[in-house]
């Protein structure tokens, strides 16, 4: 007798009895996936003072060097989404993988900064063909609205149990190995995860998805990557220059001609007609800006604690373990509470806990105890967790499944350029801070003006000319972190008011429960 069978997506069928399994397996490689990509965005940050010594690195290029994985991954997500819609969602994720661990090999073993910064570029353009295909994988595999919300909890649980767990893990590998570990890790899990795929996972695709944009793809991306290098190189170049302004200048232009392209095409990369509906609009302004605190505050964190603390990489990295724990575990029951309590109440709670956190994190100083911090983290990982999946199936939920891939690639870019732009701008804010404080300090030590600029660069670079500086060496250093403790906390005060800002938006424009897509395919609003 024939078993029944049941089909997932794409043709590809199972035996009922063995397709909730399946559903379960086919979620836990899409969840390790989307785990080592955002895993990578922060298992660096632990490493950075180790690469400080070794590359002998400035400010400005440990940003990039975290940064410029994320401006690739941001800037070419909604043309993977969109490739994979047209050619195959399981073979984009297949071919994501095996750049991903290509460039994860070559990150490890980069001799100069500059390599590393062109390896992590090559990282990003594999976990821009990774990222959109798992959430419209998963969107395709679970179709009904309680599975598909369900699922959507724990992919995004991991994707924010990644940055938050990418200090601890990158701290037990430098406790062992030398940095280049933290990236070398990704390449068996990835060679596993292309196995488990080409086994399990089924295919599918849009059947009427017109031709990729081209002309929309290079707009984003060089919109994207010509803001965050105005940025990132503002401190160091000076805010008024020349390059700097009309770096942002051009960055505006690059977008606003974005947007026109996209309009006036019949195939527009980004579908800006679902921007119509204040579910999809707020609800993914409200993910990004939650990465964004999350990503910019580990930044600082994790070098707060290893340089102005002392901390080693493990060390650091447990202390930060709180953050992932929480974020996990609330992750995993806010669309319950969601589906209680409404999408605006839960996703409003969570951001005014991060702005909280952040306005905690502005009381610390070079004397502050690891207990003392721990209010401001728990907040952080509370109002993550809230607030992370809530979004994304509001965006989701706004969006055909005929274009699940175009609109996770849409979710997908809002959460990397959140998580870019953390990085850039509370780096940015901090740097400047930082290097006015210590011009200012500076000249009463004595110190020769070469040793002097190179001070000015960056905590880590402070720290390694005071080692070697003899008499006024721990005065300069003393200095230094006390500039970096400063600075650190201007920046997150920032973070705090800009997410601040953003929970009274949500409060107001977030519809508070799920709405349909129309028989026209414009979600309403």
């Amino acid at each position: 007798m024939a078993t029944p069978e049941t089909t997932l997506t794409g043709g590809a069928t199972v035996a009922s009895s063995d397709a909730a399994p399946r559903r379960l397996a086919i979620l836990a490689v899409l969840c390790l996936s989307v785990l080592i990509i955002n895993l990578d965005g922060t298992v660096l940050n632990v490493a950075l003072p180790r690469i400080v010594a070794t590359l002998h690195v400035d400010a400005a290029q440990l940003q990039w060097i975290v940064d410029a994985y994320v401006v690739v991954l941001a800037g070419l997500l909604l043309i993977a989404g969109s490739l994979g819609d047209h050619v195959g969602r399981k073979w984009v994720f297949v071919a994501g993988l095996v750049l991903f661990a290509t460039g994860s090999a070559l990150s490890a073993f980069s001799p100069r900064a500059d390599d590393l910064i062109a390896a992590r570029s090559f990282m990003g353009v594999g976990a821009a063909a990774i990222m959109p295909s798992t959430l419209s994988i998963l969107t395709n595999v679970f179709t009904t609205p309680r599975d598909r919300a369900r699922a959507i909890g724990l992919w995004s649980g991991t994707s924010g149990l990644g940055l938050a767990l990418g200090p601890m893990i990158g701290g037990w590998l430098l406790s062992r190995y030398w940095w280049g570990s933290v990236f070398l890790i990704n390449v068996p899990i990835a060679i596993l995860a292309v196995v488990v795929v080409l086994w399990i996972v089924p295919n599918s695709r849009n059947p009427v998805a017109s031709r990729s944009d081209v002309p929309g793809a290079a707009l984003a991306l060089a919109g994207v990557a010509v803001l965050l290098w105005g940025i990132i190189e503002g401190p160091s170049r000076g805010w008024g220059s020349f390059a700097i302004v009309t770096a942002l200048v051009a960055a505006g232009l690059l977008i606003a001609t974005f947007v026109v392209v996209e309009r006036r095409t019949s195939h527009p990369l980004l579908e800006l007609a679902f921007f119509r509906s204040r579910r999809f609009s707020v609800a993914m302004s409200a993910l990004a800006l939650t990465i964004f605190a999350l990503s910019g505050s580990m930044f600082l964190l994790t070098q707060f604690f290893q340089f102005a603390l002392g901390y080693s990489p493990l060390a650091t990295g447990l202390r930060i373990t709180p953050i992932a724990v929480v974020l996990l575990v609330v992750a995993a029951l806010s669309t319950t509470l969601a589906r209680a309590l409404g999408t605006r109440v839960v996703v409003f709670v969570g951001m005014v806990l991060i702005s909280l956190g952040l306005a905690l994190l502005s009381l610390v100083s070079v004397q502050s105890s690891y207990a003392s911090m721990l209010p401001a983290f728990m907040l952080l990982g509370i109002g993550t967790g809230l607030s992370v999946a809530p979004c994304t199936d509001s965006v989701m939920g706004s969006v055909p499944v005929d274009l699940a891939g175009v609109g996770s690639a849409t979710n997908s870019t809002a959460l990397q350029i959140g998580s870019a732009l953390g990085v850039a701008l509370l780096g940015s804010l901090l740097s400047t801070h930082y290097q006015s404080t210590m011009t200012l300090r500076m000249a009463s030590l004595g110190v020769p003006p070469s040793l002097a600029r190179t001070s000015e660069e960056s905590l880590g670079q402070a720290l390694l000319v005071a080692r070697r500086a003899g008499v006024f060496g721990p005065e300069l250093a003393s200095l230094a972190r006390q500039a970096y403790v400063s600075a650190m906390i201007f920046a997150v005060d920032v973070g705090a008011l800009i997410v601040g800002v953003a929970a009274i938006v949500v409060a107001v424009a977030l519809p508070a429960r799920r709405v349909g897509v129309s028989s026209s395919g414009e979600p309403t609003p």
